[in-house]
């Protein structure tokens, strides 16, 4: 039996008896409008059937334009603009839509836009870090899925609600709605606090998705780092490009406020691109622009130059660090010195090139296979302490409570099983138990 996406909403079958589904049935029937598909006492189901999927084309009909959906509609006894489309629901705060209810923030009226193009003067402004520190703060919290229910911030505990809430939307969007607040991009564009999103316009409840881009994992940009809502609640991620399920269909989009700072100057709104000049790096040079290069550098994969800091003074670990990031762009040379020059500080404060691959500055193979024998219950070793700081630092040590050790126990095998089903692995392929395959892409 095919593994089902933790992201997709669970459908009882249509004809199975028992009470769970029937349940589920009746409610989801009684939470969607009319017009949307729902209870049809009023009207008879077969007006709520036609509705529906009227509906359901009219949206088919404008995926894929990367911008605000309009949808015509016959005239009909609805008035001169038919019967309203689920996606149009945000025009009314009570409605119900297929992502649940869009009701307003702390019972407020709704105060953002609505419907049609959303411009960037509307929308509150944030800088890359504050859209992440919000999210960070779910996954802290182990936020529980819920479709239904609103955290202590106001905003809905699903996917697009958890999106919503790292914008600091002014309300709770939904997945047909959420690309409005952004602009369409080159998934190689990519960068901390944009989204990737996949809305199923013929039936929102089946796939529909969206998580926010942490960064790429490393410089093959084949994965990367999601905060996402999903059950059983928030977390983080080394996630596959761009999910497991209906990959080729995600769309990347940018925030339409998204205003200064970068994904390496964490709380600087109002920090200048601008390149400082050559004299304010190197030996004896001592600022606050040492300190932010620091800081690029940590986010683009080189924080393990620095036992310290990284500060004002420059040092080092400034320069070695510099230099993997400068010979990551493939330069050599003179254009690889350690010494940042214009070229180096535009691509770390747009957050443009490659990040510093794992390793860079000793050997980039994976270190060879130690043998299935070191990873049995009962077996401690280095190998397998070695084996769990990769996990945790590929992103996938959400199982250990304490730890990694040199001891095998279930935390590890977990965490390497789920590893092994984020590369797309089931069955005894996804045991828990690493080999050769495993071991090289995990230290890949």
């Amino acid at each position: 039996m095919a593994a089902v996406p933790v992201f997709e909403e669970y459908e009882p079958a249509p004809d199975c008896p028992c009470t769970g589904c029937a349940r589920q049935r009746r409610e989801t029937a009684l939470r969607l409008a009319v017009r949307a598909g729902g209870h049809p006492a009023a009207h008879g189901a077969r007006r709520a059937l036609v509705l529906f999927t009227a509906a359901g084309v009219a949206l088919g009909a404008g995926a894929g334009t990367g911008g605000a959906v309009t949808v015509t509609h016959p005239a009909g006894p609805a008035g001169p603009a038919g019967p309203a489309a689920p996606g149009r629901d945000r025009d009314d705060p009570d409605a119900s839509t297929p992502q649940g209810g869009a009701g307003p923030l702390h019972g407020r009226p709704h105060a953002g836009p609505t419907g049609g193009h959303v411009s960037a003067p509307s929308l509150r402004r944030s800088t890359r870090a504050e859209i992440i520190n919000r999210a960070k703060r779910w996954v802290a919290a182990k936020v529980p899925y819920s479709m239904e229910k609103y955290w202590t911030d106001g905003y809905r505990q699903d996917c697009s609600g958890f999106v919503s809430m790292a914008w600091n939307l002014a309300g709770n969007e939904w997945t047909g709605s959420l690309g409005r607040f952004g602009t369409r991009l080159d998934r190689s564009e990519l960068q901390p606090g944009d989204i990737l999103l996949f809305h199923n316009p013929a039936d929102p409840n089946r796939g529909s998705h969206v998580t926010l881009f942490g960064g790429w994992t490393d410089y093959t940009h084949t994965s990367y780092t999601a905060y996402e809502q999903t059950r059983p609640h928030a977390r983080r991620l080394a996630t596959p490009m761009a999910y497991w399920n209906n990959s080729g269909r995600y769309v990347a989009y940018r925030y339409k406020g998204l205003s200064g700072g970068t994904p390496g100057s964490p709380g600087s709104p109002g920090a200048s691109a601008a390149y400082p000049g050559s004299g304010s790096f190197g030996p004896g040079a001592e600022n606050r622009h040492v300190t932010r290069l620091g800081r690029m550098l940590g986010e683009r994969g080189g924080r393990r130059f620095y036992r310290s800091g990284p500060g004002p003074r420059w040092s080092e670990a400034d320069r070695r660090a510099t230099r993997a990031f400068q010979r990551a762009q493939g330069w050599t040379g003179r254009e690889a010195d350690g010494l940042p020059g214009p070229h180096t500080w535009r691509l770390l404060v747009s957050g443009q090139g490659r990040d510093i691959p794992s390793g860079s500055g000793a050997s980039t193979q994976a270190p060879p296979f130690p043998g299935r024998a070191h990873f049995r219950p009962g077996r401690a070793n280095e190998h397998v302490e070695r084996l769990g700081r990769q996990l945790v630092r590929r992103g996938f040590g959400d199982h250990y409570r304490s730890g990694p050790g040199p001891r095998w126990g279930e935390a590890d095998r977990r965490n390497v099983e789920a590893f092994q089903r984020a590369q797309g692995w089931r069955g005894a392929a996804a045991n828990g138990y690493p080999g050769p395959e495993t071991w090289r892409r995990l230290f890949r």
